[in-house]
């Protein structure tokens, strides 16, 4: 496997961090990732499965949010709106220095986001979401207490996976403006849901309702016993040889 340092412009202009994996064979398809909400492209769950996928030939570009990691920009700036935009500054990058990705691979909120950015992206035939709500808005759960002073100051700082975050009223108002469940019901792209029965944080209710709304080619795998941020190895490299044997009969 070839691992390489990546930096594009993301949609509001700041560079964006990214690393793209790839096979030391034939590369079969390019994958773009989208890690899950105020994580990164190290995470673990991100960075053990492309490196997985490049052992079924498929490259995979990984990046950090506008805001987060080792990108430039504000977090506190950032919404729903401007992560669907870097995801589709992501795949011009790759369309112009590689080749356009042909699978989109989003988890958790990131799923959220790869479900809104395909039909920006022609080139894309498979979308995977992993542990993805049904609806940007379940992000409003995460904030607990905070919520209220969020809504009354317009911003608050809040704990998120033990770090601090600045959350605005213009992510929750950004939010609510989306319809996801329209997007989905018009994708024309082959589908595939993973999520686990026993997610404590993103509920399997979800997969049910992304599922529900997405017309045919789709198909569902439960992740067992899972975590919702897919910690252990075992589950990491099942999540990405399930997606290397489903993507081959769409990759076309």
């Amino acid at each position: 496997m070839r691992s390489e340092r990546q930096d594009f412009p993301g949609a509001e202009g700041q560079q964006l961090a990214a690393r793209l994996d790839a096979p030391d064979g034939p590369i079969r398809a390019y994958a773009l990732f989208a890690h899950c909400f105020t994580c990164g492209k190290d995470v673990f769950a991100a960075s053990r499965i492309a490196q997985a996928l490049t052992e079924h030939g498929i490259a995979v570009l990984r990046f950090d949010f506008t805001g987060l990691g080792a990108s430039e920009g504000e977090f506190a700036n950032t919404n729903f709106s401007s992560n669907v935009a870097d995801l589709v500054a992501a795949a011009d990058f790759l369309r112009t220095s590689k080749q356009a990705p042909r699978i989109l691979i989003g988890h958790s909120l990131g799923g959220a986001a790869v479900l809104s950015a395909a039909a920006a992206v022609p080139e894309v035939q498979a979308v995977v979401t992993l542990a993805a709500p049904s609806d940007p808005e379940h992000v409003r759960g995460l904030l607990g207490h905070s919520l209220g002073a969020i809504e009354e100051s317009g911003e608050a700082d809040v704990q998120l996976a033990g770090r601090p975050f600045k959350i605005k009223r213009q992510f929750l108002i950004d939010a609510a403006s989306h319809h996801l469940t329209q997007k989905i019901s018009t994708l024309k792209r082959a589908l595939l849901v993973m999520h686990s029965p026993r997610d404590a944080t993103v509920d399997i209710s979800n997969a049910l309702t992304i599922f529900s709304a997405a017309k045919h080619p789709k198909s569902f795998i439960s992740l067992d016993d899972a975590d919702h941020l897919l910690a252990r190895r075992e589950d990491a490299t099942y999540v990405a040889a399930m997606i290397a044997v489903w993507s081959e009969r769409y990759l076309k």
